[in-house]
């Protein structure tokens, strides 16, 4: 029956980064007509939402601090563009550009035609990149050859490729590129929760580089294209605040965004939830949806239940900065053919990447400049931003200086830290999450959302929201019709 004045129902979102926008903006369309017999309120302890990525003007540059696009053959955040109107407002990358560099013995070299993450699609290319030496190549080419695992126990990415492809394989080009995806330990990364679809080729084909062949998939791909598949990404023609500011725009008006609003502790009775903020302010809610980094809502919900606290305390986290820099053409060496460079730990270098923004996306810097986001630190190199800020953008800078011929002064430097922000999904991650999930249970009217679940990219914190959002939905009303 429909809500009276009397009997508003209360929900309240924890978080306001995209995820959190995401999971309000999905009650606001659930709530529909109903919107005045709902209270939403979204709090967030900093005094901005967006979380973790952003665009920012500075002068002439405009600079993305985090993410600067998402993948859209995972159909979450595109579909959310759609609802928001602003689908067409998306660019693709640069088709000039399409490709990506791995730093091998100090100079650039392009990643292989075809190389999908973890494996070849096409063998030629392999045979004449420098990146591997003559046994590594032959090493490769025995893939075809190596019996599948039989057993559905879950397996480091690095042991799978050495058991597929050798160890060299490994640490020159797959350690670098899924390094810059989940800035995680390849001996420590779970195959299931991350790049599973490997071990289906595997279990399907036997070869992987013969289920990439024969992929149906593969036709829609660029086979010129290097590296990531560039041309499944999209961000905003102004940056990635336009997806944050849009959001905020569509739920203005019916949900209360409160910036600067930091929960204290999180009480539990009956089917209600009590917030105390760090202000002293007291709200209760009907419904709850924490999109926070494991070990936050861990840390809120050691009261309420000390057994799902514990489960969301397992999954670890790393940090990283990125340095976000402005230069001349003129004072480049390196021609910057490419959307971004990776690096191999075993360059022993102390940066893990850099991304050519102006490259990938048009528009982003002036005629005859371009824009360079070093990335730092991660699980691989967390002593690298243990330094105040002047001696890790010294050292980054440094560098850029050896390998890329960077001189003279930046027109600007950036530093971005992200302490704790990456989750690492190390092997058993699934079953780490489907404890939460069991603990969860206990409480229908709790949301779980954010990266530390089932994907750290944005279509993934989209969809982690939006299901959160969702359930708590339903068992709020739920509550509301078995009371009435």
């Amino acid at each position: 029956m429909p809500f009276t004045a009397e009997k508003k129902c209360r929900i309240v979102v924890v978080g306001g980064g995209i995820t959190g926008l995401a999971a309000a903006h999905r009650l606001v369309e659930l709530a529909g007509e109903s919107i005045e017999q709902m209270d939403i309120t979204l709090l967030d302890a900093a005094d901005r939402f967006g979380g973790s990525f952003g665009t920012e003007q500075i002068g002439d540059y405009t600079i993305e601090t985090g993410a600067d696009s998402f993948i859209t053959n995972k159909p979450w955040a595109i579909d959310l563009t759609k609802r928001l109107g602003m689908q067409d407002r998306l660019i693709s990358p640069n088709p000039e550009f399409q490709r990506s560099l791995i730093l091998h013995r100090g100079k650039t070299v392009v990643t292989p035609v075809g190389f999908n993450l973890l494996a070849p699609s096409q063998v030629w290319p392999m045979l004449k990149t420098p990146l591997l030496s003559p046994l590594g190549k032959a090493r490769v080419a025995m893939e075809y050859f190596i019996p599948r695992k039989t057993d559905g126990r879950d397996e480091s990415l690095a042991n799978f490729v050495r058991r597929r492809f050798g160890r060299e394989l490994l640490d020159k080009i797959v350690q670098p590129m899924v390094g810059g995806i989940y800035t995680s330990d390849p001996e420590k990364l779970s195959l299931k929760a991350t790049l599973s679809r490997f071990i289906e080729l595997e279990r399907k084909h036997g070869s992987l580089i013969r289920g990439l062949r024969s992929s149906k998939s593969k036709k829609n791909l660029s086979q010129q294209a290097s590296g990531a598949r560039y041309g499944l990404f999209a961000t905003p023609v102004e940056g990635m605040s336009e997806l944050l500011l849009q959001l905020q725009k569509k739920i203005e008006h019916q949900v209360a965004l409160r910036s600067g609003a930091s929960v204290e502790s999180i009480e539990h009775q009956g089917s209600c939830w009590t917030l105390r903020l760090k202000s002293g302010e007291q709200l209760e809610a009907d419904g709850l949806v924490l999109a926070l980094p494991t070990y936050r809502s861990a840390k809120l919900l050691t009261d309420v239940s000390p057994e799902l606290s514990g489960a969301l305390g397992q999954i670890e986290y790393a940090s990283s900065a990125i340095l976000v820099s402005g230069h001349r053409e003129e004072d480049i060496d390196h021609d910057l053919n490419a959307f971004g460079l990776v690096i191999p730990h075993c360059e022993k270098r102390r940066i893990l990447a850099v991304s050519f923004l102006s490259r990938k996306f048009p528009g982003r810097a002036p005629a005859g400049k371009v824009i360079l986001r070093t990335f730092i630190g991660g699980a691989m190199q967390p002593e690298e931003i243990d330094h105040p800020d002047d001696e890790v953008i010294e050292s980054a800078l440094s560098e850029l200086r050896e390998i890329l011929g960077v001189r003279g002064e930046p027109d600007f430097l950036r530093l971005v830290r992200y302490n704790r922000a990456m989750p690492q999904y190390t092997v058993g991650h699934l079953d780490r999450v489907e404890e939460i999930r069991k603990w969860g249970a206990s409480f229908p009217n709790l949301g779980l959302a954010g990266n530390g679940f089932d994907g750290v990219g944005i279509p993934d914190c989209v969809h982690s929201g939006e299901q959160a959002a969702e359930s708590v939905w339903q068992a709020v009303m739920g509550l509301r019709e078995s009371s009435d």
